[in-house]
């Protein structure tokens, strides 16, 4: 059985997340972690005991926050505030995307500013590692005051009230009977519980945490497509000399066109043209100016995702000294800031791997390749449509990478005048993620064809060991067929990183 992993609010990394996330990490609450909770708990009974206003806790929400609730409704509060914030609707959220919001809020509430009871915890980390997943819909959150709808879906499955996924994501099963099964009791809410599981920003996180993991590995898929389709347009490697890269002052323009020097190490194709034959496209010679502002994009977004992973983020917040403060940590601006980002810097191996499609099918351009890598240009069309395909999805993505943090629609009577939105751009930048693997998908699949119709000329290891990776699941084309299955397979084999993983076994990059 593996170590657990701790969930103390303080040490979540991105690897731990993802093994949780999308694979089967097991969790545990520390001993010290729970210590905090309980203290962080004993100020709110205090503040209850005492009648005081606290936010939240003997008040009721956004813009009814001036209406003091008496101890006795205090309870009733928490429940009624989950009952009421359960407005989601659209398709379910995806089993990664929801497990991570779990890890997420359960490891923000273990930090110990929050107010819950440790047994709040405990329930999040049981679902976890039973693999229970609740029902939380896809639309309702505007990403301030909180992941608020999303996260109310999640607090019913916890009071026996919601619905968990049924197996293999099957419909619905009323969360009631669930837990009942599986022999666990309903949690039963008490003062601050219901606004502490709510006011968060699980979601958005986790939607960042997962499209960071995403793109790392879409970079890797685009350098090895880009470095094959470098090989099979003879391109002229002085493009990728490092001291470019030095004069302009950016180390990850430097290390891109390191990794495809690397890949295109032994070429004969793309060796250093002993004759002035003009100068490549682009989408050749620009590969480490711009595949590096991907790197850059990255980089960016792992910083504010890393921060994220153990952040305290609803309100109010308990400090040493029963000190209750009340502020804005859960706004997802920062987030929604790096989900915009990261929607454009996914676009850019979307669009920059299409225009190279177009041009290895392209007569005039593909320096002596059949049209369309055809077998038999005419009765044959090759790889035509599926350049189609590509630029449909990049036309696709140019319509969702508008910022969905550019504007806000101010919500709770102008109390919460300026919102996020960064639950939407989360959605958009899955979808855009998944047009792109299958962008570069289409350029593995004909980069690869296009080499291997150099032959015998070859191209460099990196570009050699790709083909071979494609041909050990997709046949050489010699006569038209169907290219469905062809893609899906390179995409499915690019979404696991086994392509990548193979290249680089026998390439490092």
């Amino acid at each position: 059985m593996p170590e657990p992993i701790p969930v103390d609010g303080r040490s979540l990394t991105l690897g731990q997340f993802l093994a949780v996330a999308r694979g089967h990490g097991v969790v545990a609450l520390p001993a010290e972690a729970r210590t905090r909770i309980g203290a962080s708990r004993g100020a709110v009974e205090r503040a209850v005991a005492a009648n005081r206003a606290v936010y939240g806790v003997t008040t009721g929400f956004g813009g009814l926050s001036h209406k003091l609730i008496t101890a006795a409704q205090s309870r009733e509060l928490q429940i009624s505030l989950v009952r009421s914030h359960s407005s989601g609707t659209g398709p379910a959220l995806p089993t990664d995307v929801v497990r991570g919001l779990m890890l997420l809020r359960a490891n923000s509430l273990a930090r110990g500013h929050s107010g819950v009871r440790p047994e709040v915890v405990d329930h999040l980390l049981e679902l976890l590692n039973r693999r229970l997943v609740p029902w939380i819909p896809e639309q309702g959150s505007v990403g301030a005051s909180g992941d608020l709808a999303p996260l109310a879906h999640l607090a019913m499955t916890l009071v026996g009230e919601g619905a968990f996924l049924g197996p293999a994501g099957g419909a619905p099963e009323p969360a009631r009977r669930l837990l009942d099964r599986e022999g666990i009791a309903p949690l039963e809410l008490v003062e601050k519980e219901g606004v502490a599981l709510l006011n968060g920003t699980a979601l958005m996180a986790s939607y960042l945490a997962l499209a960071v993991a995403d793109l790392r590995s879409l970079l890797d898929a685009a350098l090895i497509a880009a470095a094959v389709s470098f090989d099979a347009l003879e391109g002229n490697p002085e493009s990728l000399d490092d001291r470019l890269g030095e004069i302009r002052n950016f180390p990850e323009h430097r290390a891109v066109a390191a990794s495809l020097r690397a890949l295109l190490a032994g070429s004969v194709l793309s060796a250093p043209h002993t004759t002035w034959t003009g100068q490549d496209a682009y989408t050749l010679r620009c590969l480490p100016q711009v595949l590096g502002s991907v790197e850059l994009g990255l980089q960016f977004a792992e910083k504010i995702v890393g921060r994220e992973l153990n952040a305290v983020t609803d309100n109010p917040v308990v400090f040493d000294g029963d000190e209750f403060v009340s502020g804005g940590n859960f706004h997802g601006q920062p987030l929604a800031l790096a989900l915009d980002t990261l929607a454009l810097t996914t676009q850019y191996l979307a669009a920059f791997s299409e225009r190279r499609v177009s041009r290895l099918l392209h007569p005039a351009l593909n320096h002596g390749l059949p049209a369309f890598l055809a077998p038999d240009p005419g009765v044959s069309s090759g790889f035509m449509v599926p350049q189609y395909l590509a630029a449909a999805l990049v036309n696709e993505n140019v319509t969702l990478v508008h910022p969905a943090s550019a504007s806000s629609l101010p919500t709770s009577a102008d109390q919460e005048d300026y919102v996020s939105m960064g639950p939407w751009a989360g959605v958009k930048l899955r979808r855009i993620l998944e047009n792109t693997r299958r962008v570069l998908a289409v350029e593995w699949i004909v980069s690869c064809q296009a080499l291997e119709l150099r032959h015998p000329r070859t191209g460099g290891r990196g570009s050699e060991a790709a083909l071979t990776a494609v041909r050990s699941r997709v046949a050489s084309w010699t006569h038209d067929r169907s290219p469905a299955p062809d893609l899906a397979r390179i995409t499915e084999d690019l979404a696991s990183g086994v392509l990548v993983r193979e290249v680089r076994d026998r390439v490092p990059f």
